[in-house]
């Protein structure tokens, strides 16, 4: 008889895949659409969206070649095989801040987004520790069990999110498009390095390759995984730009959600639609953030090997709710996220880069 394919501790190519999409469609699909209508001009961001894709999806394949060179290994494991111990030791160290950081970042989005459309008279410390004392459960478990909530939560939140761009399209203006190509190339490559911070998440793969059932075949995952939130990208500022206009969208904090409540479904039998949609949204959010504090530990255990991972928890679960409380106002929130952004696209791109190109001078040929 053949074994229930979720019995046991491995993950495949598909798994993967969806895992990469989900980190990467957290609040920066909500977003995106201003940040890259604020530099360019018409609908011409589409440009920087695919520049910012391309980018990422040549960083993911460098990250996945190196992670499948040694198969079976975690990050630190392999790090230090390629470089000394003590260096391993602080890039390792480098990235667990990071993605506490990150994780305290999405808290304090999610907690900012429900208090303007879902709990207005709910204070934005109270949503985010119940948002945190749920991800504090979340990742008490096992990694595996994590992983699975992706492939369970990301169809829900992708039909959603579709569902919002078909009903937006009765309001879709073609002329609202024109003129094309009258942006500046420095504007379009400014707005490409915006695009690129909503495309940070595929460097999972370095971290959770060791858990896949084939790790030969990581590249391919994570290429499909940037490809689904690049189309979805693509999709929803178009949409958004033919809705709004492009003065509109860069005047909007929240432009999909915006999209969501100009939905009018037939028969008007459900109003406030955006609450629905921020609702299961909250899903891929939490994905996200979950997944970003799961690692945290990793690299954190992986350097202090003694301690227990309730005790770890423990230690950054308050420092998650202390970084993310810590900016006062919306353009502190902001800056927090750029900065953190910046941090994050020397990390997943000269890391790994540096220790492929270190591999293969030195010839590791990892357990592959």
């Amino acid at each position: 008889m053949k074994p229930f394919d979720y019995a046991d501790a491995k993950i495949g190519t598909r798994e993967m895949a969806i895992l990469i999409s989900s980190i990467i469609l957290g609040v920066g699909v909500l977003t995106m659409p201003r940040s890259i209508a604020q530099i360019t001009k018409s609908s011409d961001g589409w440009v920087s969206i695919l520049i910012a894709g391309a980018i990422a999806i040549f960083f993911a394949l460098i990250a996945s070649k190196l992670a499948s060179k040694f198969p079976g290994r975690t990050f630190y494991e392999f790090a230090s095989s390629v470089v000394t111990k003590p260096i391993a030791i602080v890039i390792t160290a480098a990235f667990s801040a990071y993605f506490i950081g990150y994780g305290a970042y999405e808290t304090r989005m999610i907690a900012n987004i429900s208090k303007q459309y879902l709990f207005d008279q709910t204070p934005v410390e109270v949503i985010a520790f119940v948002f945190i004392a749920v991800m504090a459960y979340s990742v008490s478990g096992t990694q595996i069990a994590l992983l699975r909530l992706n492939v369970l939560f990301l169809p829900i939140v992708l039909f959603i999110l579709l569902f919002v761009l078909v009903f937006s399209t009765n309001l879709f203006e073609v002329n609202h498009l024109k003129p094309f190509f009258v942006t500046k190339s420095f504007d379009l490559i400014g707005a490409s390095k915006e695009s690129v911070f909503s495309f940070l998440g595929f460097e999972m793969v370095l971290f959770y390759a060791f858990l896949m059932r084939k790790p030969a075949k990581a590249p391919i995952a994570s290429v499909i995984g940037v490809l689904i939130p690049l189309v979805l990208y693509l999709l929803v500022y178009i949409i958004a730009i033919g809705v709004f206009t492009n003065e509109g969208t860069a005047n909007v904090q929240y432009p999909t959600v915006e999209l969501a409540k100009e939905v009018e479904l037939p028969g008007e039998f459900f109003e406030r639609f955006e609450s629905l949609f921020f609702t299961i949204w909250i899903m891929t959010v939490f994905n996200t953030a979950s997944i970003s504090i799961d690692v945290a530990l990793a690299c954190m255990r992986s350097i202090l090997v003694s301690v227990r991972k309730p005790v770890a928890i423990s230690g950054i679960i308050p420092v998650v709710y202390f970084i993310g409380m810590t900016p006062q106002t919306i353009g502190e929130v902001s800056l927090f996220g750029e900065w953190l952004s910046y941090i994050g696209i020397v990390l997943v791109g000269v890391v790994p880069t540096s220790l492929l190109i270190v591999s293969k001078a030195r010839g590791i040929k990892g357990n592959g």
